[in-house]
């Protein structure tokens, strides 16, 4: 049975997997095995001062450990600097980037827990050669229908304004790697945590500029600890223990809105998850081809 369905999880490397991460890689790597498909590991490592030495290799290890095995070899983004460079470069030739010089002090404050709309000081003075590389974002609501939360929309001039794709210090971006990189692995279907929703209108509005395909989007309910936060590295949320992989598989799963399978082992987890999974989303994931078509045995 031959699907052309291709998810991923994108861990960033600065802490091991806690059961928020877990709750988001348990949905992709269920959703593309309800779907046929491929599911893929990119570890998203751009960031290297933030970046612990042996956490990536530790978060394949416990994925694997959970029976999460990816259908490919692993990307990293740290080898694909080449390719944002020429991602740049196209966004240069388009007038949809410039150079700018403000410092965040210089910006004004956001509302409390959200980022301050950047209000264009940059944008008509032709710097080049210093400071961080912002997309020249215009007018126009960008909307799309996600298939867990609905019809999101957002206009990014008026909420976010021009944002960065390449910071001061050279580092690039996630908005613009997750873009590039998602169109480079044929990315289908993006599954993950409902905190990047607000994301998707910019990642959205890049690849309209760049001419890459827009996956469709899944985005599922943060994991909060007993204070309501978000399950974090920063709140020091505990690492997954592989040692109890059936439990902590249950956990997220429950977490993700089922019952618990009852299963004696993985191998059972798996097989009642992904059929219950695709008894799920088969009455909700919207109609759209992406190149051919989905074979028509292998739908949800």
């Amino acid at each position: 049975m031959i699907s052309n369905y291709r998810g991923r999880f994108a861990p960033s490397p600065t802490g091991p997997l806690h059961q928020g991460s877990l709750a988001a890689a348990l949905a992709s790597w269920l959703d593309a095995r309800a779907h046929f498909g491929k599911w893929l590991i990119r570890i998203e490592d751009v960031d290297r001062p933030r970046e612990r030495p042996g956490i990536a290799a530790r978060q394949i290890d416990v994925l694997r450990a959970l029976g999460m095995t990816p259908d490919e070899p692993v990307l990293y983004q740290s080898t694909r600097q080449l390719a944002y460079s020429a991602a740049l470069h196209q966004l240069r030739q388009t007038q949809r980037s410039f150079y700018c010089a403000c410092s965040r002090a210089q910006l004004p404050a956001g509302q409390k827990g959200a980022s301050p709309r950047y209000p264009g000081t940059c944008r008509g003075r032709g710097l080049s050669g210093a400071g961080a590389i912002r997309f020249r974002v215009d007018a126009a609501t960008i909307g799309f229908e996600d298939r867990a939360c609905g019809y999101f929309a957002q206009n990014i001039e008026a909420s976010v304004g021009d944002f960065v794709i390449r910071r001061a210090d050279g580092l690039w971006a996630y908005q613009l790697a997750v873009v590039v990189d998602d169109a480079f692995q044929q990315i289908t279907h993006v599954v993950r945590g409902a905190d990047l929703l607000d994301n998707t209108p910019r990642q959205i509005a890049l690849q309209h500029a760049l001419g890459l395909p827009t996956p469709l989007y899944l985005h599922v309910p943060l994991v909060r600890d007993a204070a309501g936060r978000k399950l974090s590295k920063q709140t020091q949320a505990p690492a997954v223990d592989p040692r109890n992989a059936l439990s902590e598989l249950e956990q997220a799963w429950q977490h993700l809105g089922f019952s618990p399978t009852g299963a004696s082992d993985v191998a059972g987890f798996q097989q009642q998850a992904v059929a219950r999974w695709r008894d799920k989303w088969r009455s909700v994931d919207p109609v759209r081809s992406f190149g051919a078509a989905l074979d028509a045995d292998a739908s949800p």
